[in-house]
């Protein structure tokens, strides 16, 4: 079996059901179970299962083996064993928490990437030559954001608001101070 037949399988299976941040990495040097184990994030329990389910329909269509799938019924993690690789398909949290990648992310398998860091699936050079050109979309600048506008003072504790909607309190009025004759000195 060629093992980048069943790695190009997996990863198109993924990408069928847009899994997000799909890593590949070779294992020959750390285990004799398998040659590759493929990480892959899902955002739902749903996801993850529609994820291992493409993956073992992929693997299949192309005549490939699938020895076993584990952790579908709860949905987090699923493993699927295709024999010569392991996919783990994850929801983000579980697979932070994990870090598989810290194991087995010795050596990472170089392959194409997306602009949106998904894998790009290989074409044939059959098919590449009619394939129509994918047009490059330019980002823009975000739109500048206007200054933001002073928070009103914030009332001192103690005032009363005067009633009804939208008032603001004011100040209390300055006391005009008494006129009086001056005080005579004590003798």
């Amino acid at each position: 079996m060629d093992i980048r037949k069943l790695q190009r399988a997996i990863v198109d299976g993924l990408e069928d059901v847009k899994a997000q941040d799909i890593r590949v990495f070779n294992t020959e040097h750390l285990s004799p179970l398998f040659e590759r184990v493929i990480v892959a994030s899902g955002t739902s329990n749903r996801q993850t299962k529609a994820l291992a389910s493409s993956v073992r329909d992929s693997v299949r269509s192309r005549g490939l083996p699938v020895m076993r799938t584990e952790g579908e019924d709860n949905g987090e993690w699923i493993i699927v064993d295709c024999g010569a690789a392991v996919v783990h398909v994850m929801q983000p949290a579980i697979r932070q928490y994990y870090n598989l990648e810290e194991i087995w992310g010795d050596k990472a398998v170089k392959m194409k990437m997306g602009a949106d860091g998904t894998v790009q699936r290989a074409l044939p050079k059959a098919e590449a030559a009619h394939a129509p050109a994918k047009k490059v979309s330019v980002k823009k600048a975000p739109p500048k954001k206007s200054p933001a506008r002073k928070a009103a003072p914030r009332k001192a504790p103690g005032r009363k608001t005067p009633a009804g909607r939208g008032a603001t309190a004011r100040p209390p009025a300055k006391k005009a101070a008494k006129k009086t004759a001056p005080r005579k000195p004590r003798a």
